[in-house]
C-alpha cells in the first residue's frame, strides 16, 4: 500500500471528492473557499471554479452542470459560463446553520444535510436532511441531525447511510421509490476510535469506508457496521474520501488545514491524498439528473 500526494492543492476545507470515471478526473471542493476544483490525478494539473462560499457539497449534473449546496440554498451551476440558477432553500435559517455534505442517488436525484453548530446543551438541531428531486424541487425528508456527514446510497439501491457527525454515529434508513424514509437503525458507533466519522462511501462488497477526522485514519466497517479496517494517514484531520481511478481501486482522501473549528500545519493538511494498493474497489457512484 502507498499513500502519495496529487498535485499541490491545500484546502482550508477539503471536502466531497467525487471520481469522474468519463474524465479520468477527481473533483472536489474547499467548502470555506468556495473553490471547485477538478484535478488531473496524473499530471496533477488543476482547473478551479469559484462559488459563494461556504459551500457544502455538489454532484455532477449531466455534462456542463453541477448540483451544489450552498449556505441554505440548493441551486444548479453551468460551468461552462459560471450560469447559477437557484432551485430551492432549506426551511431554517440561522447564523450557525449551513447547508454540508450530499450525493447523488440512483433516481438522479441529490440529497444532502445541514450542520448546526455551537447549540446550547439541549438544543434541538434546525435543519435535517433534504431531497432535491429530478424535477428540482426542494424537500426535507429527515430532522434531528447535528452534523450531516456522508449521505451515500448502499450499493443495494435501497439503503440510505447517514453519519451524524455531532452524535459519532452512522445510521441506516430504507428510501423508497419517491425519497421517503423509514426510521433509521444505528449502523456504526466511532465514539471509541476517539473521532466523529466523516464523508463515506461504499466498496464493491458493502464495506462502507469513512473518515475519522479528529483521528488522522480513514476506517472501513463491514455489513454488520463493525470495524474491520484502519488505515493511519500522515494527515490530522481527513474529512472525506472516494473510490477513484481506472478500475476504481485507488482511495483518494480530501483533508483539512483549518476549517474553521480544526486546524493543522503539517506538511501534508489540506492537501489530495491517493493512497493505491487498499485490495478494495469502489461503488459506482451516479450522477444527477436534475432538470427543472
Amino acid at each position: 500500500m502507498r499513500i502519495e500526494r496529487i498535485g499541490t492543492v491545500r484546502a482550508a476545507l477539503g471536502e466531497c471528492p467525487v471520481w469522474d470515471a468519463a474524465g479520468n478526473r477527481l473533483w472536489m471542493l474547499d467548502c470555506r473557499s468556495g473553490q471547485l476544483l477538478r484535478i488531473d490525478p496524473d499530471s496533477g494539473e488543476t482547473r478551479i471554479w469559484e462559488l459563494p462560499p461556504p459551500v457544502g457539497s455538489f454532484a455532477l449534473n449531466g455534462q456542463d452542470e453541477i448540483i451544489v449546496a450552498l449556505k441554505e440554498s440548493f441551486a444548479l451551476y453551468r460551468l461552462s459560463d459560471g450560469a447559477l440558477r437557484t432551485l430551492g432553500r432549506i426551511d431554517d435559517s440561522h447564523p450557525h446553520l449551513r447547508l454540508n455534505d450530499g450525493a447523488p442517488l440512483p433516481d438522479g436525484s441529490f440529497v444532502a444535510g445541514t450542520m448546526h453548530i455551537h447549540r446550547q446543551e439541549g438544543e434541538p438541531p434546525l435543519g435535517g436532511l433534504y431531497r432535491v428531486d429530478p424535477a428540482g424541487q426542494v424537500a426535507r425528508i429527515a430532522q434531528g441531525l447535528g452534523v450531516v456527514n456522508g449521505p451515500v446510497m448502499h450499493p443495494d439501491g435501497r439503503h440510505l447511510h447517514v453519519c451524524d457527525s455531532a452524535r459519532r454515529q452512522g445510521y441506516r434508513y430504507r428510501m423508497d421509490t419517491q425519497g421517503g424514509l423509514s426510521a433509521p437503525d444505528i449502523y456504526i458507533d466511532t465514539e471509541a476510535l476517539g473521532s466523529a466519522p466523516d464523508g463515506c462511501c461504499f466498496d464493491s462488497e458493502g464495506g462502507l469506508w469513512t473518515a475519522l477526522v479528529h483521528a488522522a485514519a480513514i476506517a472501513r466497517f463491514d455489513a454488520d457496521g463493525k470495524l474491520d479496517r484502519r488505515i493511519d494517514l500522515p494527515v490530522a484531520h481527513p474529512a472525506s474520501l472516494c473510490f477513484g481511478g481506472p478500475d476504481l481501486s485507488d482511495i483518494f482522501v480530501t483533508t483539512i488545514s483549518d476549517s474553521g473549528r480544526l486546524a493543522a500545519k503539517g506538511p501534508l493538511d489540506g492537501a489530495l491524498l491517493r493512497i493505491r494498493g487498499v485490495g478494495a474497489a469502489g461503488a459506482p457512484r451516479g450522477r444527477c439528473r436534475i432538470r427543472p
